[in-house]
């Protein structure tokens, strides 16, 4: 099917604040949860499989937080809904086929650094259009 949940915005938007954070080290996930509005509980579920996938690492203690595991110009956008969703467009026929392909084109064309730098040149306002 055709189907994105609640769980991709929320991670693409945790993704961009941890990109414009970018000291390369760790951030605290309540601060981004707070930063960006998501709850802390659901972050923690999100980011647990964006770490078991290879895109995250984490760090624990006092300077503890999450940071990427890969550079975020290597990571799209495809790649994280699917982690978290499932493949887009799975047992899709017909014209809903002909969609879920023309949506992952668009999708696999833009990266987590994509994001940060279009959320930069609008000024620091969140833009999700999924």
């Amino acid at each position: 099917m055709f189907s994105i949940t609640a769980k991709s915005p929320y991670a693409l938007r945790a993704l961009t604040e941890l990109g414009c954070s970018g000291a390369g080290g760790p951030v605290p996930i309540a601060e981004l949860a707070r930063r960006r509005d998501i709850p802390v509980q659901f972050l923690e579920q999100l980011f647990a499989t964006l770490r078991r996938a290879g895109l995250l690492r984490s760090q624990r203690g006092v300077k503890g937080g999450y940071a990427f595991a890969r550079e975020p110009a290597d990571v799209t956008v495809l790649h994280v809904i699917e982690l978290l969703d499932g493949p887009l467009g799975r047992d899709a026929e017909g014209i809903i086929a002909q969609a879920a392909a023309a949506a992952r084109a668009v999708l696999a064309a833009q990266t987590i650094a994509d994001l940060v730098e279009a959320e930069r040149r609008a000024g620091g306002q969140a833009m999700y259009y999924i």
